[in-house]
């Protein structure tokens, strides 16, 4: 298999654990945005860090499971943390209060449209850094060619 149809396969699954992690994340916002009306921002803060746990799991046994190393998952979840947590906690605390305050979204529906605007580069970062075969530092000049095992097999 091709480094290109690999990147696509990940991609796919990125989507699906990015789609429950979407259904983890709103729930959460929703339920807490209910339970202490107008701390939105941090509802989404508490969403976010139980999304990112709950992705972190799914993305190691799932999305890049050819990859996992179970001597190498601390540091992992720290590049994960470091890089989707960050670029998501910065992208959704900045552009909720402009889609929520400026823009008069719900903060649900705002909560969503962050987190798509976020996808991508977390994709990029996950694929060559977070989990990186080897070396993340390395992945990120050279990228992944090796091909895509079938994640849900054991080691």
């Amino acid at each position: 298999m091709n480094a290109l149809a690999n990147t696509l396969i990940r991609w796919g699954r990125f989507n699906v654990v990015g789609a429950m992690g979407m259904a983890v994340q709103l729930t959460t916002v929703a339920a807490l945005n209910h339970l202490t009306a107008g701390h939105y921002m941090a509802a989404t803060a508490v969403a976010l860090e139980l999304t990112l746990l709950h992705n972190f799991v799914w993305h190691l046994n799932y999305t890049w499971g050819d990859r996992r190393d179970r001597a190498a998952m601390p540091g992992q979840l720290v590049r994960f943390h470091l890089s989707n947590g960050l670029v998501s906690m910065a992208g959704n605390l900045a552009l909720m209060p402009v889609l929520v305050r400026g823009a008069g979204i719900p903060v649900v529906a705002s909560n969503a449209i962050a987190i798509v605007c976020c996808s991508i580069l977390n994709f990029c970062l996950g694929n060559n850094w977070a989990f990186a075969e080897s070396g993340g530092e390395t992945q990120l000049k050279r990228g992944s060619n090796a091909p895509l095992k079938d994640a849900g097999a054991e080691p």
